[in-house]
């Protein structure tokens, strides 16, 4: 019986996959210490798209 694939559970909680199946994560620093960082860093942190088209076929294996 073949081997059965596993997800990798650091990658299911750091990387989500879109309806068109693009692979989005977020940026680092977004836990704590928020009051003393601007609005528009703050802004800046939200989720974003992998551009690499390479990175972005790896962590779908993954996922």
């Amino acid at each position: 019986m073949p081997k059965a694939w596993k997800t990798h559970s650091g990658a299911t909680k750091r990387f989500k996959v879109t309806a068109t199946w693009k692979v989005k994560h977020s940026k680092t620093c977004k836990r704590h210490l928020l009051t003393n960082k601007w609005r528009s860093t703050k802004k800046d942190k939200f989720g974003r798209l992998l551009t690499s088209k390479k990175e972005a076929r790896k962590m779908k294996t993954l996922i």
